[in-house]
């Protein structure tokens, strides 16, 4: 597992304060999300958390991109429910088919909706005044940076990218804008460079976004936990994942895998639980709903079973655990490139269907050595490297904004 960096004791934000000098001015930097899908409020969640951790001179604020775009909350009272909600319950339920072609008709509406979110975000710019802006949701980077350029022209504008690669494309690299763009993979970097973004501009990290609480000391006796929970200590052990708010396709996999000792992390979906616990099996079976201590009980595991989501899949990487995914027309277009990545770095296998899981199991766990030492090879600290790659940004904002005012005086002498 990476060991994470030491909290910076004095990090220095965009006017050369540091913590705890009381008397400079602080750097305000607006992260924003949505909740879409889980993953991009997490990943802001955890860039907020470490920013505190290292104790840099930043005020953090969350914004949502929805409440930006719809501060009245219209379509929550038309439908009855806020706009991610419908893409969270299609996951739930597996509804993922045709994804893809809603994608290019939202794009499409995003492009015809242009000028009308330049009207909602400029003014919020203007209001809320921010030092740096970071975006850590695809689609919508053309109309937040555009309306930065607008409202106030010398604040930076990052993009961190919360998938794998832009995959379908303009799904993250939004052209011709002055976007810093951190990109969490080599074929990320190389899509960006293609189309176009300068090099300047561009940013590695060396993976996804996890929560810091991911790269604490983990104490854990998994023999005895497991036994503790009723699993067998030392019988290979299936953790069984689809994000926060799981999937149906969970029955069918703990339905094949009867006889396997499984732990199903079902996220906010009681329903599911509810399902999976009265499902009979001959081997033993923890089933969860949210807790805020996944990484415990992933690491009770000996290997992952769950959708391709960049979140999921970096997570049982940095716990040590090799994947079985799939990869076919349900898989949402952006999380398609994910199954190459695992299969391409040896992680783990992927299915066309999980009706094919159990001989998958049988491989993996014939060959678990090998998968774990080429998991084990992966280092992502990606949630530390991403707060310096902002403080850079800062830094050279910062030096242009001072060789500008140096230079005003002169200009204007000259005109005089």
């Amino acid at each position: 597992m990476p060991t994470p960096p030491s909290p910076a004791a004095a990090a220095p934000g965009r006017h050369g304060a540091v913590a705890g000098t009381g008397d400079a001015e602080m750097t305000t930097v607006d992260l924003v999300y949505f909740n879409a899908g889980g993953g991009h409020r997490a990943a802001a969640l955890a860039l907020q958390a470490v920013i505190r951790q290292q104790r840099r001179h930043w005020q953090v604020r969350l914004v949502n991109l929805v409440d930006m775009l719809d501060p009245q909350g219209r379509f929550r009272e038309l439908v009855g429910l806020a706009p991610e909600d419908l893409y969270n319950r299609r996951l739930a339920r597996g509804w993922t088919l045709g994804l893809a072609q809603e994608l290019k008709l939202l794009q499409g509406a995003i492009r015809l909706g242009h000028a009308a979110m330049l009207r909602r975000l400029v003014p919020h710019w203007r209001q809320a005044a921010p030092d740096l802006v970071v975006s850590l949701v695809p689609n919508f980077n053309r109309a937040l940076c555009d309306s930065l350029v607008q409202a106030l022209p010398h604040v930076p504008f990052v993009t961190v990218m919360t998938d794998m690669a832009d995959l379908p494309p303009n799904f993250w690299l939004a052209q011709g804008l002055p976007q810093h763009l951190v990109c969490g993979t080599a074929t990320a970097l190389a899509q960006a460079r293609a189309a176009g973004h300068p090099e300047r501009l561009l940013h590695v990290a060396s993976g996804m976004i996890l929560r810091p609480e991911f790269y604490e000391p983990l104490a854990i006796d998994r023999a005895a936990e497991r036994q503790a929970l009723g699993l067998p200590p030392h019988q290979p052990t299936g953790v069984v994942m689809f994000g926060g708010h799981g999937s149906q396709a969970m029955l069918g996999i703990a339905r094949r895998l009867s006889d396997t000792p499984l732990i199903l992390l079902c996220g906010h979906n009681a329903e599911l639980a509810r399902r999976l616990r009265a499902q009979p099996a001959v081997a033993p079976r923890v089933v969860l709903e949210f807790t805020p201590d996944v990484r415990r009980f992933m690491a009770m595991g000996d290997f992952f079973v769950g959708k391709p989501g960049p979140g999921c899949l970096s997570e049982a990487v940095h716990l040590g655990l090799p994947i079985i995914t799939v990869r076919n027309a349900f898989t949402m277009p952006q999380e398609r490139f994910n199954a190459d990545w695992v299969e391409d770095n040896g992680l783990g296998i992927v299915l066309r269907r999980f009706n094919r899981i159990v001989p998958a199991v049988h491989t993996l766990v014939d060959d678990l050595r090998a998968f774990r030492y080429r998991v084990a090879r992966m280092h992502n600290l990606a949630v530390f490297e991403v707060p310096e790659i902002l403080a850079d940004v800062l830094a050279t904002a910062a030096q242009r904004e001072t060789a500008a005012a140096l230079t005003r005086p002169a200009v204007m002498a000259i005109a005089a």
